[in-house]
């Protein structure tokens, strides 16, 4: 094009190539894509969130999203290790009253997803009406550091039950379960779910007996990441009526944390993993209870509540994740390449006339030459040779795209050629008549 059509198409193709990818890589680095792996902190071997952790692989490996499962000591490991930028974990299970927004700034909720029920079992021999009565006993709490230890060191706080006044030892599961047996403890305080191994020995025991906590409602005010349970006579054994009267209980609700910074593609589909996971009703959750839409700690992720509010978008409906994300970026980098495209096609008219302008520029300077030339003595074939130059600037002239509207350029170079061609053919004759008269 304007003289050279190949190299002009080719450097157009170019500079499409140029913006694409230009607007390819701003996007990968603004918008970056979700990443295929992802690490989730859970807790002991064995546990419900590690089993709960394993049900989610299962479910993402389904989007192509593979979930790292890594067992921790629990909920303050977990935080720590979702601050940690270092430890590559972006997901973690962390229990309610643990700690909150302003001491985690960090992490984001996506809600949460099942209660967390506290036993505390004591021989049968005795008989604990409330927490006061542990004043001078000797409390199993849990591993200090624990989420169970800082919850039961709240709890009994409040009823006046610190290591001040009474002996809280470390224990926990089955260590704790052995040490009440021999006598080496009087209360254990344990935190698991109503069918886990150690519960159900525990309520199925006669030597054992379960506190039920008389002001439940009380401490639910105190702490709001508190709830008051009630378990009716024989909901754990119908048969054999366990437990025989009801029982009231506290337990907190496990959240599930990200860190600011994953990807919101990733937190969609954790909160549609979650939704699949947690929504069906259990011994003390209504169906569809869970996951929440709040969270009485943490901030929520907006992505999180706007999926538990309005669904899945319209390409997650119809397409699996990978291709949805790929469909998504794809109609980014387009928006993104037309927003830059755009703005270029006001500037194109005149960028056009401009390269218009300079090649008519060019022919000027050569017919300034001719005519120079036409100002000094000159040979017949010297004459020739300008009358060669001029056609070229003329076959040049021709070729030029010049639009329409601006025809005027063209014609005015044209009266140019056409005034030298006739000065050029008038010396030329007139050199010839020397030349005749001469011989």
């Amino acid at each position: 094009m304007l003289g050279l059509r190949w190299s002009g198409l080719f450097k157009g193709l170019a500079a499409l190539l140029c913006i694409v990818s230009i607007s390819w890589l701003a996007l990968d680095y603004f918008i970056p894509a979700p990443p295929s792996k992802i690490s989730i902190a859970t807790a002991f071997k064995g546990g419900a969130y590690e089993l709960f952790g394993y049900r989610y692989r299962e479910t993402l490996a389904e989007s192509h999203v593979d979930l790292d499962v890594r067992l921790t000591k629990g909920s303050v490991e977990n935080l720590r290790l979702l601050q940690d930028q270092k430890s590559d974990t972006q997901v973690a299970f962390v229990q309610g009253g643990v700690s909150d927004g302003k001491q985690e700034p960090g992490v984001l909720s996506l809600g949460r997803v099942n209660y967390q029920l506290f036993w505390v079992f004591y021989r049968a021999a005795n008989t604990f009406e409330h927490l006061g009565q542990l004043k001078g006993k000797r409390v199993a709490v849990g591993p200090v550091g624990s989420a169970t230890q800082v919850i039961a060191a709240k709890v009994l706080g409040a009823s006046g039950v610190t290591s001040d006044n009474s002996t809280l030892s470390p224990l926990a599961g089955a260590p704790a379960i052995k040490a009440l047996n021999e006598g080496n403890v009087d209360v254990i305080f344990l935190a698991f779910a109503p069918d886990a191994p150690v519960i159900q020995l525990l309520l199925h025991n006669p030597d054992f007996k379960l506190m039920s906590f008389q002001r439940a409602d009380t401490l639910a005010r105190i702490f709001p990441y508190l709830v008051k349970l009630v378990m009716p006579p024989g909901v754990i054994d119908f048969e054999h009526n366990i437990p025989a009267t009801e029982v009231t209980l506290i337990g907190t609700t496990n959240a599930i944390l990200v860190r600011k910074d994953l990807h919101p593609e990733i937190i969609h589909l954790l909160a549609q993993t979650l939704l699949r996971t947690h929504s069906e009703a259990g011994l003390f959750q209504r169906i569809g209870e869970f996951p929440s839409q709040i969270d009485p700690e943490y901030p929520m992720a907006e992505s999180a509540v706007d999926f538990y509010k309005n669904g899945p978008s319209l390409l997650n409906r119809y397409m699996p994740f990978w291709a949805a994300n790929y469909i998504r970026r794809i109609i980014a980098i387009f928006v993104a390449a037309i927003a830059i495209i755009l703005p270029l096609f006001n500037y194109a008219p005149k960028l056009y006339m401009w390269l218009v302008r300079e090649n008519m520029s060019k022919l000027y300077r050569r017919l300034r030459i001719i005519e120079k030339g036409l100002q000094t003595e000159l040979t017949a074939p010297q004459v020739a040779s300008f009358q060669n130059d001029l056609e070229d600037v003329d076959k040049a002239a021709s070729r030029l795209p010049v639009p329409m509207r601006h025809s005027a350029l063209l014609f005015g170079i044209k009266i140019h050629i056409n005034l030298i061609r006739t000065r050029l053919a008038a010396r030329l004759v007139e050199l010839r008549s020397q030349i005749a008269k001469v011989a």
